[in-house]
């Protein structure tokens, strides 16, 4: 958290907020525009606890491993439900780091 919150103040983001919190037991004001997580669990079971803390139109960016599209592919339950739309992997480091990070990119409702 150290890290996150001291890229929010060098890089001067006002509507940035790091919360640290199981998602399941963060005490929100309003419904967020992201919500990011990592190595937490599958995206199936990820859905239920990150969806509802979303506005509508909110973002879901989940660092992922090599199974991130067998995820996808396996949560078609769990993305009509939650009313998820446009989800993608996508691949970062590619040519750069020695292995690849994926990101599992949805919109909600």
């Amino acid at each position: 958290m150290t890290w996150l919150n001291e890229q929010v103040t060098e890089l001067g983001l006002l509507n940035v907020d790091v919360v640290r919190a199981r998602a399941e037991d963060a005490k929100l004001a309003t419904p967020l525009d992201q919500v990011t997580a990592r190595a937490v669990s599958a995206f199936r079971k990820l859905l239920p606890l990150t969806a509802p803390l979303l506005c509508d139109g909110g973002e879901l960016v989940l660092m992922k491993g090599a199974a991130a599209q067998a995820e996808i592919d396996g949560a078609a339950k769990e993305i009509s439900k939650f009313k998820v739309r446009g989800a993608e992997v996508i691949v970062l480091g590619e040519g750069i780091l020695d292995e690849v990070t994926r990101v599992i990119r949805a919109t909600v409702r």
